[in-house]
């Protein structure tokens, strides 16, 4: 699996993009995105994903939001 972060996503198209260190921005369509109910995603949103060759390139499947890293980090802040 690959960890990257929204770079950006389109509700009204469904789609959006994921960057990832060392990869080109990978497409992502929202019926990729893992779970039940209304799929989105959120520029900044750590995600996790795996990227197949589909008909126009390289996309993601299989993309699982991961827990947001800088409310971690915003804690620590208070010590």
């Amino acid at each position: 699996m690959i960890q990257g972060k929204v770079r950006s996503f389109d509700e009204q198209k469904g789609f959006g993009f994921i960057s990832s260190p060392g990869l080109p921005d990978t497409f992502v369509f929202f019926s990729a995105i893992k779970g039940s109910g209304f799929k989105t995603l959120t520029p900044g949103q750590p995600v996790e994903f795996q990227i197949v060759q589909g008909e126009n390139g390289p996309q993601a499947v299989n993309v699982e939001i991961l827990e947001d890293e800088i409310k971690e980090s915003d804690s620590n802040d208070e010590y």
